[in-house]
């Protein structure tokens, strides 16, 4: 659906009976943030906010809530959006299906941004502290914008085709910065961002740097895609809103002509404390130094509205942008890594911290007997656009199971597992770049990388908690309460001293050890045990491989780390692990009633 402006969507979405109105005042200090948790788990409706405590402007929420709200927003434009896509990753497509041809013009004019001279968005002006002081989070360092599309232009080319649309988060309050004339600027390594304000430091100026707030739905989404380097997002903004992206020029900054807000600034070689911050892997990243904006002017639309989403421990709403985003790249997967089948970033994981993948074994005409061409492959995805912030890769040959999915999560760890030769499969990245969210490496940015690749006929059966196998689990000291996650999974509940080589050595003469080739040592193996994405959760972001990977009789052999089954990932928390998000029950009852009492309403 083609909308001029975020009101426009949000009318939609009324008409649909998809948007809920709470006209009672309501709080940017955590009660906004938690109305619209608890929104995101009910599948609610997007909430309008018309009254905010401190603030002249109406909030919006809970947008991209479900994903039938989502393909609801760009129903319209989705068929043109797969032509193109389908057309870049394989040309002859459009010849496999003439009856979407006619659709390529028009994706061609969409995709090209357009200049206005039509622009509402500057037609008033406030200041920072206007806006919605959200505050998400108890231990949250000030307030922050969180649905930002920060724009930058790479100072020796000034195209837009070249620009880069991305989603950084922005604090404007709190810390040491100068209420109303700065503001933080987070952003991470393998950012497009980056690479403009290294060439803006290198040619001794600043960088202009504005930030959109709001407008058509579209923009939001294209500021998370992860497009090709040197490839705006703008294009993806014209694309998913069927209308090219109307832009502006202003002293050199880019407008967002359908933006509700747009803050106009310049970012150089100083740095100040930013954060902390509750993140999407669950926990608060801490403060550090990072790029300020020099604000120079805000500037609004008339009745502007001020769009927001909490992240916290998925699934949250940020869940569902991973869908879409699948959704619209599944196509070119294949066509950007040869031999690639499919992937899949697992969101209850945190994301970044685990990497599902399929490839082939394709220059093999027999069935391989171990992996090959995988390897190759599982190089070229670590070093591909978001995917080379993996930690841990998995990746299976799809001619040992033509209908493995990586969809499947319990499926696919159960394929791996029962293929993986520990002697031979296991590949660390060592003093290697994480994502600047994961704290469980070295130091900020600084950790491991471990691939697991499988390719053959199984060489083991995969236990399921049957039998006399908890009886004869060996008994160490600090190791307690073993519970069973999923087949060939174990949870082992520990204390703080208690000793992996102590473990690794016990195991060494356990009857069982091949049906249990996976043990994930926790602080609390029953609450890691209640679901996968417990297990998930507390496996894939409380531990660095290279850290925190031991293995029955584990050795090196040429450089290369070898072992038995079991692996034990050490996955308890560290002293230099970050806090996990906390509610704040008191805010989140008064946050239930406000939604419940609108969804009486209603």
């Amino acid at each position: 659906m083609s909308y001029k402006s975020l009101e426009d969507a949000l009318i939609d979405l009324k008409k649909a009976g998809m948007l809920l109105t709470i006209s009672e005042e309501v709080d940017p200090y955590l009660e906004m943030a938690s109305i619209a948790r608890q929104a995101y788990k009910r599948k609610a409706p997007a909430i309008l906010f018309e009254k905010v405590k401190g603030s002249p402007f109406r909030a919006a929420c809970n947008i991209f809530g479900t994903l039938e709200r989502a393909e609801f927003l760009f129903r319209k434009e989705w068929k043109t959006l797969e032509t193109a896509i389908s057309a870049k990753a394989n040309p002859l497509s459009v010849f496999q299906a003439p009856q979407n041809l006619p659709l390529l013009p028009f994706a061609a004019i969409q995709a090209k941004p357009q200049r206005s001279f039509q622009v509402p968005v500057l037609k008033e002006e406030c200041s920072l502290s206007d806006l919605p002081q959200l505050h998400s989070w108890k231990e949250d360092g000030g307030a922050f914008i969180t649905l930002p599309q920060v724009c930058s232009l790479d100072p020796e080319e000034s195209s837009l085709l070249k620009a880069n649309l991305g989603m950084y988060r922005i604090q404007i309050s709190g810390n040491d910065y100068i209420a109303n004339q700065e503001c933080g600027l987070h952003y991470q390594i393998n950012r497009d961002i980056a690479r403009h304000h290294q060439k803006a430091i290198i040619l001794k100026k600043p960088l202009k740097v504005s930030i959109f707030i709001g407008g058509p739905p579209a923009h939001t989404l294209a500021a998370v895609m992860p497009m090709p380097e040197n490839l705006s997002e703008l294009i993806m903004a014209g694309l998913l809103n069927g209308r090219a992206f109307r832009y502006s020029m202003h002293e050199g900054w880019v407008i967002s002509a359908d933006a509700d807000f747009c803050i106009l600034g310049e970012i150089d070689i100083l740095q100040k404390p930013e954060g902390p911050f509750g993140d999407h892997l669950g926990y608060y990243s801490a403060k550090h130094n990072f790029p300020f904006l020099k604000v120079s002017k805000v500037f609004h639309k008339k009745n502007a509205i001020f769009p927001f989403t909490v992240v916290g421990r998925p699934p949250q709403e940020d869940t569902v942008f991973g869908h879409l985003i699948h959704k619209i790249t599944a196509p070119m997967v294949p066509a950007s890594i040869p031999g690639l089948m499919e992937m899949h970033a697992v969101d209850a994981a945190g994301v970044h911290p685990l990497l599902l993948a399929i490839g082939s074994e394709r220059y093999v005409p027999y069935r391989p007997s171990e992996p090959m061409e995988l390897l190759k492959t599982s190089n070229a995805l670590l070093g591909f656009n978001q995917a080379a912030l993996a930690k841990y890769l998995l990746i299976a040959a799809c001619e040992d199971d033509p209908s493995l999915t990586t969809k499947n999560i319990p499926a696919f760890f159960s394929h791996v597992l029962s293929r993986l030769d520990f002697s031979r499969d296991l590949h660390f990245q060592t003093s290697t770049t994480i994502d600047t969210l994961d704290y469980s490496g070295t130091s900020l940015n600084h950790g491991s990388k471990l691939v697991l690749a499988a390719a053959g006929k199984p060489k083991r059966e995969l236990g399921n908690a049957q039998g006399e196998v908890f009886q004869t689990f060996p008994k160490v000291e600090g190791f307690s309460n073993l519970k069973y996650v999923m087949p060939g999974v174990l949870a082992l509940e520990a204390k703080s001293r208690a000793s992996m080589e102590a473990l690794a050595r016990a195991l060494e003469s356990w009857e069982h050890k091949e049906l249990y080739p996976w043990i994930s040592i926790v602080n609390d193996a029953s609450f890691t045990s209640e679901s996968i994405e417990n297990w998930l959760w507390i496996t894939f972001t409380r531990s660095d491989p290279a850290q925190d990977i031991y293995g029955v009789r584990h050795h090196i052999h040429y450089k290369h780390f070898a072992c038995e089954a079991p692996i034990l990932i050490d996955a308890r928390i560290k002293a230099h692990h970050q806090r996990p998000l906390e509610t704040n029950f008191e805010v989140e009852d008064r946050a239930e009633q406000k939604l419940l009492k609108a969804l009486k309403r209603a």
